[in-house]
């Protein structure tokens, strides 16, 4: 597949009716196997190994309802709580992450109003905190760890 900005681990792919598939631990079950989704599954991957997010409060292709609109979200962190934490937007790696990728999270957000916005390809990854008191955001150097993200 597509050489990523992420730590390697061992992706299970399978061939279903000639078509690849890759399996969701999260959702568990196969899934069809895009460029897409195969960042989703390294970024998820290190978010549980590398910034040890507890695997239970991570969904993936969580639906919402955005005026009257049905959309999902491509990844949704909870708190112990299950309040929506984190929102992470993935792309292909051939996708460059513009001001109209970001808008699209953001209007997730409109729903969810998460501290942290995320938005990657897989070699790109950037995060914002949102400072709803102030109505700005500021973009981080690093994605935090999960322990980091509750303070």
């Amino acid at each position: 597949m597509y050489q990523l900005n992420l730590p390697p681990f061992n992706v299970k792919v399978k061939k279903i009716d000639d078509k690849l598939m890759v399996f969701d631990g999260l959702r568990r079950k196969y899934v069809s196997l895009t460029p897409e989704e195969w960042v989703r599954q390294h970024f998820v991957n290190y978010l549980i190994t590398e910034k040890k997010f507890p695997p239970n409060l991570i969904a993936n292709e969580m639906q919402i309802n955005l005026n009257g609109l049905m959309k999902r979200c491509d990844t949704v962190v909870y708190n112990s709580h299950l309040t929506p934490l984190v929102i992470v937007e993935y792309k292909a790696p051939e996708v460059k992450i513009t001001q109209q990728v970001f808008e699209q999270v953001v209007r997730y957000n409109i729903v969810l109003r998460v501290r942290y916005l995320i938005v990657s390809n897989g070699i790109n990854h950037y995060c914002c905190l949102m400072d709803y008191e102030n109505q700005t955001f500021s973009y981080l150097k690093f994605i935090p760890n999960f322990t980091e993200l509750l303070c």
